[in-house]
Parts: structure tokens; C-alpha cells; sequence
């Protein structure tokens, strides 16, 4: 067979790109299409040496580093992708790459990370953030999104199989699309983070400090606990307002690179999580450390970390909920061990991500050509 893979877009190195890497890995010599491809950041990754094709998007003034303005031309652009020879289509996307075009013959399958976030449920979230909640541009910003929300419900009915990276992410398909989803969890490299059972006295917060994170409500709960300490690596947006809320408990060291980042994983008395996530990598990369995990108890946190045995949920969005939950680890701990909370990690694996998603386009396609009597 003969496969293509769609991109939303291809600019860093991070969480979906690393599924889709899995799937190019599985299908190498699929076709990769792409609305804007920044090459630099994929060297020494499985994109190096694929064919990638990018859309009109990259040719635009500033398109790698503002590529996210041109989202209102994205639709236009993954319809232009011809995908005509291709048997299977495999889309990865959290904003417009289910949009391609496909015909009745094709098989196309949607690894969905989400549907768009700032098209749906967090729209006011995001207007409100990006300081775009009122006023001309608020309002332009609202009938683009509407739009939008339009055109991604339509390209769904091209859809022929929804996988979703979590049952979140399920019930999110099913509310947005009325489309029912298998669940295969992302691929995580858990071997790259070995097992240290003894642990040091400080917290951990780690992620972009962007407002959704939340990284400021971990950092002003520990601001109540002088007792307790607490180191946050992380650059972003932020990064000035988290410096004001320090105080003496509180270690700030900024960006760090991967081998110091897992360092402080592997040694931290637990991670603190308090954003809600579609599916949340760093919380499996901790526990494959044997490290705890203090998690908000919405989205993927609720199905990587179990509560009680590998971390403790807290219920709200706020420092005294954070507190809450800290004091509830240290006065009870949890009933898991380092080497436990490890095994628990590997259940998502690379490995076990490989062998369901292979198994599930192969089955499919077996299917299709059952269909057409082939």
C-alpha cells in the first residue's frame, strides 16, 4: 500500500511530532505533506530523509516563525495537497490536517490529538489570554474561529477512523464530531529515562511557561509552603511574571537541556502538574523515573497517573488545591514503589504504540480491500 502522512505542521520537535515520527517509522516510505516544514529542527529525526512537501503556507513572508497567523489559510492549504496515488492517507493533526482531501477507494485514518482547542471549548480561554477577549479585533478573531468551526466539523465526514491519544480525547471527538474513537496512547521514550529510587526533598515543575501550563499557581502554592521546596525549569511567555512570584523555597533555573531536565526527574520527591492536558507526556516521562506525580485531575492526567499509587489528583485549579494535594503525598506517600510506578510508565511505550498502530491501519486496510473484492 501506499501512504501518505499529514501534518499540521512541522516546526519543533516536540510532543505530536514525536507520534508522528512513530508513524514514519512504521511506514517509511510514506509521503509526509506538511502546511510548513522547518528542517533545521528535524535533523538526526526520521524527517531528515523523507519526502516532505509543503504547502503555499511556506512560501509566505514569515511563515516558519509566525506560521501560526496564517491559520485561517490553513483549510485552503491541506485542500490543495493532491493525494490521489496514495491507498492509505494518514492524518496527525490538532488543527487542520484531518481537513485533506481523500476519495471513497482511500483509507484515511485521524490520529487526533484534539480537536483545535481554540476553536471549541477553550476559545474564550485563549481570546481571553491572547488579549483578544473584546474589541475589533476580538470580534474578527470570533467570526474567523466560527468560520472554522464550520469547515472542521464538515471535514470530519472525510474521516474513515478516529484514533484518539486518550479517552479525553475521545469524548472531545465524540462531543465535536459525533464520531466514535479506538484510543491508542502516544508513543513515550520511556528508555530514555532510567529508574533512580532514592529520592531528594525538592518538588518539581518543568513545562513551557505559557498560561495554560499553570505553572504560576504551583509556583504561588509553594509560595505558602516555606517548608517546602520547589525548582521550576521552563522558558516561555511567563518567565518575567514567575520571577516576581519567587520566594526563598523557590528555585528558578530557566531553560535547561534534556539531560540536566531528567536529571532533576529522576532525583525530585515528586512532579507537580497543574495544567489540563490533552494527554501529557512529561507526568509518564517523570514516572518512568520512578518519580510521583501531583497531577490536576482533568484530561490525560486522569488515565497516566493513578491516584493514590503512582501520584495523588488534586480537584481545582488553585494554589490551595496544590497544597491540598502536597500535604495529603507527605502525610500518606503512595502505595507504589519506584520500581512499580516504573513498570506502570512502560505501559506507554514506544514499543506497545508501534505494535497497536500498526495493527490497527493494517486491519483497516485489510478491511478496505475486503470491501472493494480485492
Amino acid at each position: 500500500m501506499k501512504v501518505a502522512l499529514i501534518s499540521d505542521w512541522l516546526v519543533s520537535y516536540a510532543g505530536s511530532e514525536k507520534v508522528e515520527e512513530a508513524i514514519l517509522g512504521l511506514f517509511p516510505q510514506a509521503d509526509v505533506f506538511t502546511c510548513v516544514f522547518n528542517r533545521e529542527a528535524f535533523k538526526g529525526t526520521g524527517f531528515e530523509k523523507a519526502r516532505v512537501t509543503e504547502s503555499f503556507i511556506a512560501r509566505l513572508p514569515g511563515a516558519l516563525k509566525h506560521y501560526q497567523k496564517y491559520l485561517p489559510l490553513m483549510p485552503l492549504a491541506v485542500e490543495q495537497f493532491d493525494l490521489s496515488a496514495y491507498d492509505v492517507v494518514i492524518s496527525s493533526s490538532h488543527a487542520v490536517a484531518k481537513g485533506v482531501l481523500t476519495g471513497p477507494d482511500q483509507l484515511h485514518i485521524c490520529y487526533c490529538h484534539t480537536p483545535i482547542r481554540y476553536a471549541w471549548d477553550f476559545q474564550h480561554q485563549y481570546l481571553n489570554e491572547s488579549g483578544m477577549g473584546r474589541g475589533p479585533k476580538g470580534w474578527l478573531a470570533r467570526y474567523l474561529l466560527h468560520r472554522f468551526r464550520i469547515w472542521d466539523v464538515r471535514t470530519a465526514h472525510g474521516v474513515d477512523h478516529f484514533i484518539a491519544n486518550s479517552r479525553y480525547i475521545g469524548r472531545r471527538i465524540r462531543k465535536v464530531y459525533g464520531r466514535d474513537a479506538d484510543v491508542i496512547y502516544p508513543n513515550v521514550a520511556v528508555n530514555d529515562f532510567s529508574l533512580v529510587p532514592e529520592k531528594e526533598s525538592f518538588y518539581l515543575a518543568a513545562s513551557r511557561l505559557v498560561p495554560y501550563k499553570r505553572i504560576d499557581l504551583v509556583v504561588e502554592a509553594f509560595s505558602r509552603m516555606p517548608d517546602r521546596q520547589l525548582v521550576v525549569i521552563g522558558e516561555g511567555d511567563q518567565e518575567d511574571k514567575i520571577r516576581r512570584m519567587l520566594t526563598p523555597n523557590i528555585t528558578f533555573l530557566g531553560h535547561q537541556p534534556f539531560s540536566e531536565l531528567r536529571g532533576y526527574l529522576q532525583r525530585a520527591r515528586a512532579f507537580v502538574f497543574a495544567a489540563e492536558e490533552d494527554f501529557g507526556i512529561m507526568p509518564i516521562e517523570a514516572q518512568a523515573c520512578g518519580t510521583p506525580v501531583i497531577a490536576y485531575a482533568r484530561g490525560g492526567a486522569l488515565e497516566t497517573v493513578q491516584d493514590g499509587k503512582t501520584g495523588f489528583h488534586f480537584d481545582r485549579q488553585t494554589p490551595e488545591s496544590i497544597r491540598e494535594a502536597v500535604e495529603n503525598f507527605e502525610t500518606k506517600g503512595v502505595s507504589f514503589g519506584a520500581s512499580e510506578i516504573r513498570q506502570h510508565a512502560e505501559s506507554f511505550s514506544r514499543e506497545r504504540f508501534d505494535r497497536e498502530m500498526e495493527a490497527f491501519v493494517l486491519e483497516r486496510w485489510d478491511a478496505l480491500k475486503r470491501k472493494r473484492g480485492f
